[in-house]
């Protein structure tokens, strides 16, 4: 347990030295929530069907605060986490690992521990802005959100692990990882909200996990109901990320 508190500690200083993880985590999701909320505030359009539709009836900033959580966790699972393995991975460490006897739940631990860390800090910070700067509402079933908000992080550290394991050097986790991360942001509610988007882009926004964490967070946050579909989902995609990485995974 030692050890994997003091790797831990080593790997939360090196993820504070990755600029492009940063700015991913912290900056970006904030900068896009500042952006959207000074473009369409947070009135809710009583007049207008189709925006109290698009907006699933309550203010744009209080529709962005949960999806821009999730966009925290993309940010880990799809940038900092497989840079982070592949890196590791090109550069020799990991076969150092192997050959100083690390045990590999120790190894992948900390990583998951610190991408823990990073996406609580990061969902507080979009939560406390949304409140103080635009008044958006806090979440209506804590529990329930915090809940997702778990629900989240096993999918998307699971997401994370498995790309590490399948991409072979730092450069190809870092463009697929960026690809991904700004198509399921656009695609699947932190760029337009999915009620306007057209049916083709409905559509491919379906088989994205983003979506899905979305919508897990937005229904406790919002409503303090729970979407048992999008759950379903979320599991499927943690459970098929597991295998992949139990699978794929190699030390060289």
């Amino acid at each position: 347990m030692r050890l994997f508190w003091k790797l831990t500690w080593t790997e939360a200083k090196l993820f504070l030295r990755e600029p492009l993880t940063v700015i991913f985590t912290f900056a970006f999701p904030f900068f896009m929530l500042i952006v959207l909320a000074g473009v369409f505030g947070n009135e809710v359009e009583t007049g207008d069907p189709e925006a109290i539709e698009a907006w699933s009836g309550v203010g744009p900033v209080d529709y962005y605060a949960p999806a821009y959580v999730a966009l925290v966790l993309a940010s880990v699972g799809l940038i900092a986490l497989p840079l982070r393995l592949a890196t590791y991975r090109e550069r020799g460490v990991l076969r150092r690992f192997r050959a100083a006897g690390f045990p590999l739940t120790s190894m992948l631990g900390s990583q998951v521990a610190v991408a823990v860390a990073i996406v609580i800090i990061g969902a507080i910070g979009i939560g406390a802005a949304a409140r103080v700067l635009y008044g958006a509402e806090l979440p209506s079933s804590w529990f329930l959100s915090v809940l997702a908000f778990a629900l989240g992080i096993a999918c998307f550290s699971a997401l994370g692990i498995a790309l590490g394991a399948v991409l072979t050097g730092a450069r190809a986790a870092q463009g697929a990882g960026i690809i991904l991360f700004f198509v399921m942001m656009m695609l699947g509610g932190g760029g337009p909200p999915r009620g306007v988007l057209s049916d083709p882009m409905r559509w491919m926004s379906n088989p994205l996990p983003f979506t899905h964490v979305v919508l897990t967070l937005q229904d406790p946050w919002l409503r303090s109901e729970w979407d048992w579909t999008a759950t379903a989902i979320v599991l499927a995609f943690t459970a098929g990320a597991v295998v992949v990485a139990v699978r794929a995974f190699r030390w060289d």
